[in-house]
């Protein structure tokens, strides 16, 4: 019973999440509104990557010292100078494996 509500619980999200998607219609939007949802993915993003570097397991700021916070700000910079989002993505994985595999050994 509990797959069957997970099963069922995300074909009722997938479609209702499609269906703003699909039915709507580009020529609906007048070009305020369209002007306007170029920047959501520039907002969600910082939303959903911020948690991650800024708070520990337990909800609480971690410390100037934690390695992903100096893996974000090199993927900062080269994102800032590159404006390519796999060589930040890249750049910022690389120097954080570096800090917590070479540096604090």
């Amino acid at each position: 019973m509990t797959w069957f509500s997970i099963i069922v619980s995300g074909i009722v999200t997938y479609f209702s999440r499609m269906a703003m998607v699909a039915l709507i219609d580009r020529e609906m939007l007048g070009t305020k509104v369209k002007e306007v949802l170029n920047y959501v993915p520039a907002a969600v993003f910082p939303a959903i990557i911020f948690p991650g570097i800024f708070f520990n397991d337990f909800g609480s700021f971690v410390e100037i010292t934690d390695p992903k916070i100096y893996g974000a700000i090199v993927a900062l910079v080269v994102g800032f100078y590159s404006r390519s989002v796999i060589a930040t993505i890249v750049s910022g994985l690389l120097s954080y494996w570096f800090i917590i595999f070479f540096l604090l050994r």
